[in-house]
């Protein structure tokens, strides 16, 4: 594999993982905004434009633009998180020209206000689907009390009330201070050539407008709390607890990693032997998150009702345990070979790597190969986990639960 990156004059950054021993190519934009970028008043305007990004251009309408990615045979579509907006597709190589084509383009839609009122209709939908899961409901709130007062706190899809109230020209607004080449990183991995690659974004990207938007990523430091939504008619209790973790930009993230699969993989782990296997929960697991600045350790439990508190004592047994002791060397290779496993199949395909290539490049201007990936998994100590720990330990600092419980007691 052979990896290129540059800049384009307005901005743009453009990494490509080349690999010709693949039959596909991948392409994504990844944009550098989302709901933590935006302000209260035009929350979920980020997730609000990832839709509107498939109504069309000045070239090609609404249905141009479907029907043309369906002819290539692309798997394409977009996704909106608290930090970053991504527009993929992956495609035969044959047809990258094209794709490139559709995708520079849709990254700055006409946003004609017919197109907008239609779609607001779809958001607001989507919010109130979405309200109906516990599950969706638990992580809202739980990122709400943890993030308090922190742009990392702030709604993807947003609230009735701000969608209701957003106009087209405030996307209009957003869109322009957002979408500028500067924020902007193009990835590419799998069958190409980086010639190719140069005289296609030239082609089709350098006329965009120039700068970035400068993003404040001070490190959270949560005061905690419970937020209890009582559904008397859900048969079952969703808890989700939060606790600090490194940041994107922090090596420890990498014990992080392994820590989250000893811990509380969804098979195998400490939380699946003690909670999942038994039968006293549904599920149980923990899994590390990283964020500009922050990161957070995610605890989720569901089960029954009447075993809620008990099950939460035996999370944080284990925690306490951890936190204490460190883990075996038994547990850690075994977290080694889990990871390990996960990062080659990944990589075995150029939508895998996708999203690792733009995802470093994202938050640590880096390049990081397979092979450099496996190295780092197998360099890492119990002493690593162990000053993981002594830094961030395992906890529970902000929890948030979904249903028939009135009270819940969220202590060890």
């Amino acid at each position: 594999m052979l990896f290129r990156e540059t800049k384009l004059q307005n901005g743009l950054q453009i990494v490509a993982e080349i690999n010709p021993h693949v039959h596909s190519v991948a392409m994504g934009y990844f944009v550098r905004t989302g709901a933590r970028d935006e302000t209260t008043e035009v929350s979920g305007v980020s997730h609000f434009l990832e839709h509107m990004a498939f109504k069309g251009t000045d070239k090609y309408s609404a249905d141009d633009v479907n029907r043309i990615f369906d002819e290539l045979g692309a798997k394409y579509n977009a996704s909106t998180s608290e930090e970053v907006t991504l527009f993929y597709g992956a495609i035969l190589p044959e047809y990258l020209p094209q794709t490139f084509e559709l995708l520079s383009g849709i990254l700055y839609p006409t946003l004609r206000q017919d197109d907008f009122d239609m779609e607001k209709n779809v958001i607001l939908e989507e919010i109130g689907m979405y309200d109906d899961q516990p599950t969706f409901t638990a992580y809202e709130k739980v990122m709400q009390q943890h993030f308090s007062g922190h742009p990392l706190g702030r709604s993807i899809l947003g609230t009735t009330d701000s969608i209701s109230a957003l106009s087209a020209d405030q996307m209009r607004t957003y869109h322009r201070d957002h979408y500028k080449a500067g924020n902007i990183v193009l990835a590419i991995a799998g069958n190409t050539d980086w010639e190719q690659i140069l005289q296609l974004a030239e082609m089709h990207c350098s006329d965009w407008p120039s700068g970035a938007f400068e993003r404040p990523v001070d490190e959270a430091h949560p005061a905690g709390g419970l937020n209890l939504v009582t559904k008397e008619s859900s048969q079952m209790q969703y808890v989700m607890q939060l606790a600090p973790a490194p940041p994107a930009a922090n090596d420890l993230r990498f014990a992080a990693e392994l820590l989250a699969v000893i811990v509380g993989d969804d098979g195998g782990s400490r939380m699946y032997w003690d909670l999942v296997d038994p039968g006293h929960a549904e599920a149980a697991e923990i899994g590390y998150n990283e964020y500009d600045g922050s990161g957070t350790y995610l605890t989720f439990l569901s089960g029954s009702p009447q075993s809620t508190a008990e099950n939460l004592k035996r999370i944080h047994a284990i925690y306490d345990e951890i936190n204490r002791n460190g883990v075996t060397d038994e547990e850690l290779n075994q977290a080694k070979n889990k990871v390990a496993s996960r990062v080659v199949l990944r990589s075995e395909r150029p939508m895998g790597r996708l999203s690792s290539l733009g995802g470093n490049w994202v938050y640590r201007q880096e390049y990081r190969s397979v092979d450099h990936d496996l190295a780092t998994v197998q360099s890492i100590s119990r002493d690593d986990i162990q000053g993981l720990l002594d830094v961030y330990p395992l906890d529970a600092v902000s929890t948030a639960a979904v249903g028939p419980l009135e009270t819940l007691e969220v202590g060890a």
